[in-house]
């Protein structure tokens, strides 16, 4: 049985590195961003992301795109 996806919702997320503890391990901190549109690509939404890097006082560590589908069995 087949499965159909139909994208619902795109989100990405920033992460960036705020300081350090008291062991001198980084402290990192999420900046989430929603309502992306499912059909962007993914060059476009690391090149945003990367933009609103840039305008962060923290160094940007990783980035993240999130998707969300909805299942439904096929005929």
């Amino acid at each position: 049985m087949a499965v159909i996806s139909t994208p619902l919702a795109t989100s990405f997320r920033i992460q960036v590195q705020t300081g350090t503890d008291t062991n001198g391990q980084p402290v990192y901190r999420l900046r989430s961003y929603s309502r992306v549109k499912p059909a962007a690509t993914d060059q476009d939404v690391f090149d945003v992301a990367q933009a609103i890097g840039t305008l962060q006082v923290n160094p940007v560590i990783a980035i993240s795109r999130l998707n969300e589908n909805d299942l439904a069995a096929g005929v």
